[in-house]
């Protein structure tokens, strides 16, 4: 199994509310939609291990059978597209 973790935040004066929206429906269908994706988690992050603020204030996590069908998948083109624009909206991103 392959597990894809991305963790950032939004970009400053972001609208919260309506990220949360987007992430919890819009954005989780499409991720749903990914071929072979056994299931993605998502997670806001509010605290941290012995840090006053966390680095990264939500977590996203994608699953996969294995590196072949994340790989084809992840970087298809046309996901890619995709992933510029959403990327838009984050800061401080780590994949």
């Amino acid at each position: 199994m392959v597990k894809l973790t991305v963790m950032y935040n939004l970009r400053p004066r972001a609208d919260y509310e309506a990220f949360l929206r987007w992430r919890t429906t819009e954005h989780e269908a499409d991720n749903a939609a990914v071929p072979g994706l056994i299931k993605s988690d998502f997670y806001v992050v509010k605290q941290a291990w012995q840090q006053a603020d966390p680095p990264y204030r939500y977590v996203t996590e994608a699953y996969f059978p294995d590196m072949e069908t994340f790989s084809n998948s992840f970087f298809d083109p046309d996901y890619q597209r995709k992933l510029a624009g959403w990327l838009e909206m984050l800061a401080d991103r780590c994949f």
